[in-house]
């Protein structure tokens, strides 16, 4: 047995692992752990920031080791897998046969379950939507021994339960998703730099229905006229280049800081110089897919950077009709904080239903930002944008969460009830026992 946390390392809840290295083993490991702590849940590889992948009994189902690839129909992009299996490992097999993941994550090294079990969402929602709506099929077990196959059309309330519905409605044994075609593994990209946030809606009203990718950069330290100033990108699958493999060289953090890296100076100085290394204000350029979706995988356990507390990420949506001003409320917010992140992430979502009960993204306008765990700054900074969040009609990304009230998840997803009507009753996290337990 091993000890597994949450990528943000808060809360701090070292896990007990269990793993399940077989399909028909998976009832009986659940079985056993379930009669000793009451309630487990699915972990994956950790890739959570928050406290959704933390079981409230400490004791959780290690389901990394299901990582086998089932069966694949190459001839029209459908692939069967075990749960356990990553983003990457999927890559490996795909795109030497040309075919993508429709939606990826800013990491690959998230696993099949954990993408479905969180509906993950990537640079294309406004062309794909989430990652929810390629997903065919799947199994599900539950801890009763009961195990059924869930489509749109057969057991479809669980189908909806299960894609976003953070692992409460039973363990998946399988997943099947639909890829789609590419031609090479390069993208062609066009990197535009920005003055301000009015220009970054300018670029991404004229620029996002023209490509498959679109997303932005962008410097929470700047204020005033810069307010909002960044780097905004868009890319398309290339036309030709290969069918290859990335492999960039990696480095690791070797360990974990006693402080955080970044500080107001630091912060301040890093995200000055990002912005100003691009020369040009527009540059264009053909990269392989591991630098355009995956950058920060290139240096592993980078979140040791953020010191032994760990770190926090907070991740909004607001609403298309407010999205502007809302947004630059949260960026000046932020500003005057002299916090901030060093991976600022801003883009629009496109109107694409997911099928999941409980998927974040709305059509509107997303920020995602990191900050060093401090208790007492975060909680007045979160505060703050919680109530501009609320306010503006918006909502927090559950998958990367470690401090939603209860009151905003309820009314940010109201369909939780239907979630909790066909939860597991061996199935509990951290997350969903202090945001539904009114």
């Amino acid at each position: 047995m091993s000890k597994v946390q949450s990528w943000g390392r808060y809360p701090y809840a070292l896990q007990d692992a269990h793993p399940i290295a077989w399909r028909d083993t998976a009832a009986a490991v659940w079985r056993s752990v379930g009669s000793a702590e009451r309630t487990t849940l699915a972990f994956g590889n950790g890739r959570s920031y928050g406290d959704s992948c933390l079981a409230s009994s400490g004791h959780v189902v290690h389901m990394l080791p299901l990582d086998r690839m089932i069966l694949a129909d190459w001839q029209n992009g459908v692939l069967r897998a075990e749960p356990g299996m990553t983003l990457e490992q999927i890559l490996d097999v795909a795109i030497p046969r040309g075919w993508m993941l429709p939606v990826t994550p800013g990491t690959k090294y998230a696993t099949l379950g954990g993408a479905i079990a969180n509906d993950v969402h990537g640079k294309n929602h406004h062309v794909r939507g989430t990652f929810g709506r390629h997903v065919r099929r799947f199994s599900l077990l539950r801890s009763d021994g009961t195990q059924f196959e869930c489509t749109p059309e057969s057991h479809p309330e669980f189908f909806a339960a299960t894609i976003g519905g953070l692992g409460m409605t039973g363990l998946i044994t399988w997943a099947e998703i639909q890829l789609i075609p590419i031609k090479s593994s390069m993208l062609d990209v066009t990197s535009i730099r920005f003055a301000n946030l009015d220009e970054f809606f300018v670029l991404s009203e004229r620029l996002d229905d023209l490509h498959e990718y679109s997303v932005a950069w962008v410097d929470c330290q700047s204020r005033d006229a810069a307010l909002g100033r960044g780097i905004f990108m868009v890319g398309d699958h290339a036309s030709d280049g290969g069918l290859k493999v990335g492999r960039r060289k990696t480095r690791t953090v070797p360990f974990t800081s006693p402080i955080p890296v970044f500080n107001r100076l630091t912060l301040r100085a890093f995200n000055e110089l990002y912005y100003r290394r691009q020369r040009a204000d527009e540059v264009r350029s053909t990269v392989s897919y591991d630098s355009y979706f995956y950058p920060l995988d290139s240096l592993l356990e980078w979140n040791r950077i953020y010191g032994r507390s760990g770190f926090q990420q907070y991740q909004c949506v607001i609403p298309a009709p407010v999205a502007r001003d809302a947004t630059r409320a949260i960026l000046d917010a932020i500003a005057r904080s002299g916090t901030g992140s060093i991976l600022a992430v801003l883009k629009r979502c496109g109107d694409i239903k997911s099928p999941g009960l409980l998927s974040f993204p709305l059509e509107g306008t997303s920020l995602a930002l990191d900050f060093p765990q401090r208790e007492e700054s975060n909680r007045k900074l979160f505060d703050r944008l919680d109530a501009i969040v609320r306010e503006s009609g918006g909502r927090l990304y559950p998958a990367k969460d470690a401090h939603m009230s209860g009151e905003d998840f309820r009314a940010a997803y109201p369909q939780w009830e239907q979630v909790e009507a066909l939860r597991d009753p061996a199935l509990l996290s951290r997350f969903w026992e202090r945001t539904t337990r009114v």
